[in-house]
């Protein structure tokens, strides 16, 4: 392990024989759809679980739970990592722990397992990260102080949360900021909408999915000597098994959309994150279990960064990232076989596409957030998971893993298919 800091460049760090072992995730709900009534802990708790059903690690291996959640969205949400940890059959031993960085958050409960395990705090660790934006709440802020007569104030959190306070504006307008930076227009966007929507078809038809997603099922969940809980899907969703946001989508559909942020802008509804309901999960392991378990399928993570950015282009925060992880690892753009950027705004991954002169062949080949949805804890662990995949079943060597994130960051992590060293 080597770690770097830079007051302007960021942060990075390169790990020795730190492993992601598997992983899975729910189906992605619609806004709104099947999952809109489940907590975001239920959701990590079928995330957990179904990761641990289906590797060679039990839950009473596990040595540590780190977890990420960002909009809380039930009333048990301070307890959230505690309580995936318990449901999910981890010993009452084993601490859970909370992390955050936005839509960076995912990708940094890997990076917070690898430098736990590196430090020898642990050396099987089980990441998890839920979203449940459909049950982001209305909430009054000071209601306890009461309200001058005729002036009650409610804030809608899932849209209240996404505005930049210290930017003076939503992310959303963000990315059209990056737009007019690179001359990016309305038909680049819908374009890239498009490919996305495309390929993440093609790859659900070809069932692609259907390894790393978990169908889900109104159940229970038990802990010994706690309260029991109970889920429950709505009447005919049993077996829930397929993303909701994916849809056949035409250019003239898009085309037809009007601008959600600026009136005169480059995004719509169709080009933009999807918002959904999910959950995502993977095993972290050291070297000493992938030989003592004899895994042979296992992905390396090689390396993360992090890095910050203006806040009025933060779309634009993988730049830096992947720069910088290229630099410790010393490696270039064309030794980058596959490459992942969420698609929170087309126009942000147009802008990234564009600085770092990607080959959009080898970008979000089975398609991004844009067709399948952000939820945002969830979204670095669900992007680390198919590119893992993606990797083994094309050869790649290297791969990289990003994310943008309100308020001017970037993350991103490098994978090595040790198979092919």
């Amino acid at each position: 392990m080597k770690g770097f800091h830079h007051t302007t460049r960021g942060i990075g760090i390169t790990f020795d024989d730190i492993y992601l072992v598997g992983g899975c995730r729910t189906p992605f709900g619609k806004y709104c759809g099947t999952l809109a009534t489940v907590s975001p802990t239920d959701l990590g708790i079928f995330a957990a679980k179904g990761v641990l059903e289906r590797q060679e690690i039990r839950a009473d291996e596990v040595d540590q739970l780190i977890a990420a959640n960002i909009g809380q969205s039930s009333a048990d949400a301070y307890f959230l990592p505690r309580h995936i940890g318990l449901y999910a059959g981890l010993p009452q031993q084993v601490p859970a722990l909370m992390v955050q960085r936005i839509c960076g958050s995912g990708f940094e409960t890997i990076i917070t397992a690898a430098e736990q395990i590196t430090l020898g705090k642990a050396e099987k660790v089980l990441c998890a990260g839920a979203e449940n934006m459909s049950l982001a709440p209305t909430v009054s802020f000071g209601n306890r102080m009461g309200y001058a007569l005729g002036k009650p104030s409610f804030k809608d959190m899932l849209w209240d949360a996404l505005n930049d306070t210290a930017a003076g504006y939503p992310m959303g307008f963000t990315a059209e900021n990056v737009a007019k930076q690179y001359k990016i227009s309305r038909q680049d966007c819908d374009d890239f909408a498009a490919l996305s929507f495309g390929r993440t078809l093609e790859a659900k038809e070809a069932g692609y999915f259907n390894e790393e997603i978990i169908p889900l099922h109104s159940c229970t969940f038990e802990s010994e000597g706690l309260k029991t809980r109970s889920v429950r899907l709505p009447r005919g969703s049993e077996g829930f098994r397929q993303d909701e946001h994916p849809r056949k989508t035409t250019p003239e559909m898009l085309a037809g959309l009007s601008p959600v942020f600026d009136q005169v802008g480059v995004l719509t509804p169709g080009n933009c994150s999807g918002i959904v309901d999910g959950a995502a999960s993977a095993v972290i392991s050291g070297k000493k279990t992938i030989q003592e378990k004899k895994i042979k399928k296992s992905i390396r993570i090689a390396a993360g960064a992090s890095c910050g950015v203006d806040p009025k282009v933060m779309g634009l925060g993988p730049v830096p990232a992947i720069r910088l992880l290229l630099e410790i690892f010393g490696l270039h753009m064309h030794d980058i076989g596959r490459i992942e950027i969420n698609e929170a705004f087309s126009a942000q991954v147009i802008g990234c596409e564009r600085e770092l002169d990607i080959d959009r062949n080898t970008l979000n080949v089975n398609g991004g957030a844009i067709a399948i949805g952000h939820p945002l804890a969830a979204s670095g662990l669900r992007i680390a998971v198919t590119l893992a995949r993606e990797m083994e079943r094309s050869n790649i060597r290297y791969g990289i893993a990003s994310a943008c994130i309100g308020g001017g960051q970037g993350t991103a992590i490098l994978l090595e298919n040790t198979q092919l060293k």
